[in-house]
């Protein structure tokens, strides 16, 4: 279980590193477009990610 978890947490930091690592200029703006929306926005935002994770966890340990 605990490799599972660290595996995961290896493929987040991956694909959370390729968008300074080939574009750094679009991922300042990006980060910078972010930091200027509200509130609502951003939970809205983190909301959908977190259903979006969940559901593909859900359906990978269902692939198991």
């Amino acid at each position: 279980m605990m490799n599972t978890v660290l595996l995961a947490i290896g493929l987040v930091l991956v694909v959370e590193g390729l968008g300074p690592l080939f574009s750094p200029h679009g991922w300042r703006n990006m980060v910078s477009q972010l930091s200027q929306q509200d509130d609502n926005t951003l939970r809205r935002i983190g909301g959908c990610l977190v259903v979006a994770g969940s559901v593909i966890t859900y359906m990978m340990y269902l692939r198991m």
